[in-house]
């Protein structure tokens, strides 16, 4: 009823459309997901380098708006499986371009495996986003600069300008 007085519109039209509260979470969230693949394949296209991917993967909207429906799927097993099938294609998308990227730059698997790679810069994102959901952010800028150095060095490109 909330959602429908917000949009302007008559709660039984909200209801015709989304029958409970699951299957309405799990439009938003796949209506994000969808957009953030696509988001992300046309990104990688543009500049497959390491630091873009950390740059992707360093997005705190994107990391908390995951964040946030894993807290919420915690209590919904329809919305879990969900983000669960998006996170397997996610997951591809990723392991392909860090893949690619860590190639091109003849950066053997096992000096640096792809999924290790992948899953240091997703969990890291992550991290931080919670740390500032919560307002904790003390390190977070050396951190960040750490990562962005080390890529930048993978890259062979000049490090970015340290943060303040």
């Amino acid at each position: 009823r909330r959602l429908a007085a917000k949009a302007g519109l008559k709660p039984q039209l909200v209801h015709y459309y989304f029958r409970t509260m699951d299957d309405l979470f799990i439009e938003v969230f796949r209506r994000n997901a969808d957009a953030n693949i696509e988001r992300f394949e046309r990104a990688v296209a543009e500049d497959p380098s390491l630091g873009h991917l950390w740059r992707l993967n360093a997005d705190t909207r994107g990391a908390t708006f995951t964040i946030e429906f894993v807290a919420l799927a915690n209590h919904r097993k329809a919305i879990r499986a969900e983000i669960a099938r998006y996170a397997e294609r996610f997951r591809a998308a990723q392991i392909e371009a860090v893949s690619a990227a860590l190639k091109q730059r003849g950066i053997p698997a096992d000096r640096l495996p792809p999924i290790v790679a992948l899953l240091t810069m997703t969990g890291l994102a992550q991290v931080l986003a919670l740390e500032e959901m919560i307002g904790l952010t003390d390190g977070h800028d050396t951190t960040v600069d750490f990562v962005e150095q080390t890529i930048a060095a993978l890259d062979g490109v000049p490090p970015p300008k340290r943060r303040r």
